[in-house]
């Protein structure tokens, strides 16, 4: 064969590759409001960027007719690029080859690009569109999830892992973007579970939709699996893009910093009336967040799961920072099991990527009842407890209004290595509000009272008391608890200067193979 014939077959084969399933099945995807493997990725990544791998590789399988059905890539797209410039590395599952189901061949590809990025120290993004298990290959097709999913297990930690969910993700296939860090899913066109509704109907007899059973509003705001949901794919590959420049390259680097064009020691004024005088009525914490970080920009991670607590990305003088706020117009900001683990998770992932923590607390303390019991509250509760008592990153509390109880404890404390720990004015730390405390003080006094009016009178001067001794931050700040009573007006530059202080910070933890989380 003549060189230029050589040539031509490697383009040929190229383009062939590129196809996929075909032009039929790519129409099909437009179809159902879906890009390809290959235009996912394009999108993704810088232009120009993308280096492919295993673009020739095909599956093994000789059962069921499939040795007479072979298409180039075999179901996946896998390589490296860039997004702004910094090296990442990506798998993107072809549903136009098989409807995406993974074989062993498809599972190496990944596994090599995962072995790669781990190599290098670079962050790993997958993007799922499969049917599952390619049931033609047996065995051979669950080895090679179990193959995946070591390498997202020991990947964890390391380098930062983000998976995308574009189409279906079913059965096994639903575990590996389980134990990566973040799980972002598009509506309508997106849906995880382990069994289908299919065999939901069954074995339970419960009819359901695929949407219900797994889509992105059910796992969005009931589960908590995802941490994102996009309008469209499109949305959702802004987001990854979004996200990542928050994020190191691994456990062993710095976050990207930014040039900040927005002033350091920008007042707020408004934040000096912000909390209201009535210690009952809700506000918005994230109006707190949007007016001090920089130009307003807060990337919010479980936006609809677990309300009454907010956990997102911001900047800080162009740091990036891990944000931590009880949200007191939703529950009153109480914690409760999903908050707790919710909460737990984002302060884990921060420490382990280096990001510091800004805590803005306001919690009337841990929800009552026996759902909350039954289900387990003690442990979850003790998850973030954990993750804030373990975490070696440089960490700033703010008090806006209520600390009580336990709930004090937990939110970053002064006593789990909270580094620099500030109040506002507004603050109330003890050990709980003045109502329940005065029932519990002065109970056999109450009882004594029979004139209703009397009792009225005693009440209100009892926790009249009751607020000026312990309602405040003074108390707190008497013991060291508090480093400072701060102007909300001036929180923006306090928290920039304190995390400027603490960019050396080293603390470490007793050596040990793991921990044991409360899990």
């Amino acid at each position: 064969m003549a060189f230029e014939d050589k040539i031509k077959e490697l383009l040929d084969k190229r383009e062939l590759a590129k196809l996929g399933g075909g032009q039929k099945r790519i129409d099909s995807q437009h179809a159902k409001n879906k890009l390809t493997a290959r235009e996912r990725i394009e999108m993704l990544l810088d232009e120009g960027s993308f280096e492919e791998f295993d673009m020739f590789v095909t599956h093994r399988c000789t059962d069921f007719g499939l040795e007479k059905q072979e298409f180039l890539s075999d179901g996946v797209v896998t390589g490296h690029g860039t997004i702004d410039g910094r090296v990442v590395y990506v798998f993107s599952q072809d549903f136009t080859v098989f409807g995406g189901s993974l074989s062993e061949s498809f599972a190496k590809k990944i596994c090599k690009v995962m072995d790669q990025a781990m190599k290098v120290g670079a962050p790993l993004i997958g993007i799922n569109d499969s049917g599952g298990a390619r049931i033609q290959e047996g065995v051979q097709s669950l080895a090679g999830y179990a193959e995946i999913f070591e390498r997202n297990i020991l990947a964890s930690g390391v380098i930062p892992q983000i998976s995308a969910i574009f189409g279906p993700c079913a059965g096994g296939a639903v575990y590996s973007p389980a134990l990566t860090d973040f799980i972002i899913m598009s509506k309508d066109t997106s849906y995880m579970f382990v069994t289908g509704p299919k065999v939901v109907k069954t074995v339970t007899g419960e009819v359901v939709t695929d949407e219900e059973l797994g889509g992105a509003a059910v796992h969005g705001s009931k589960s908590g699996v995802t941490h994102m949901i996009a309008d469209n794919e499109e949305e959702g590959i802004m987001l990854i893009r979004k996200l990542m420049s928050y994020l190191p390259q691994n456990n062993l680097e710095e976050p990207p910093a930014v040039v900040c064009d927005d002033p350091i020691d920008r007042l707020e004024d408004q934040l000096n009336y912000f909390i209201p005088d009535n210690p009952n009525k809700p506000y918005d914490v994230k109006e707190v967040i949007h007016s001090i970080v920089d130009r307003s920009e807060f990337l919010e991670i479980h936006r609809h799961y677990a309300p009454n607590i907010v956990v997102g990305f911001a900047r800080f003088n162009g740091m990036s920072v891990g944000i931590v706020a009880n949200q007191p117009s939703y529950l009153a900001g109480v914690l409760d099991i999903n908050a707790s683990r919710k909460a737990a998770r984002f302060v884990r992932f921060c420490d382990a990527f280096n990001i510091p923590l800004l805590t803005l607390v306001d919690v009337p303390g841990f929800l009552p009842g026996t759902a909350q019991e039954y289900g387990g509250i003690i442990i979850h509760g003790a998850k973030l407890l954990f993750a804030y008592g373990e975490a070696t990153v440089p960490k700033v509390t703010i008090i806006l209004r209520k600390a009580y109880g336990g709930a004090y404890d937990v939110m970053s404390s002064k006593h789990l290595r909270g580094d620099i720990n500030y109040a506002w004015p507004t603050a109330e730390i003890a050990v709980m509000g003045p109502k329940g405390a005065i029932e519990i003080l002065h109970s056999k006094k109450l009882q004594e009272i029979t004139d209703p009016k009397e009792r009225e009178e005693y009440v209100l001067k009892a926790e009249a008391e009751y607020k000026a001794k312990f309602a405040n931050p003074y108390n707190a700040a008497k013991y060291g608890f508090i480093d400072d009573v701060i102007e909300p007006r001036n929180t923006r530059f306090r928290v920039i200067r304190a995390l400027q202080a603490l960019a050396t910070k080293k603390d470490v933890n007793p050596p040990k193979k793991h921990s044991n989380i409360p899990l």
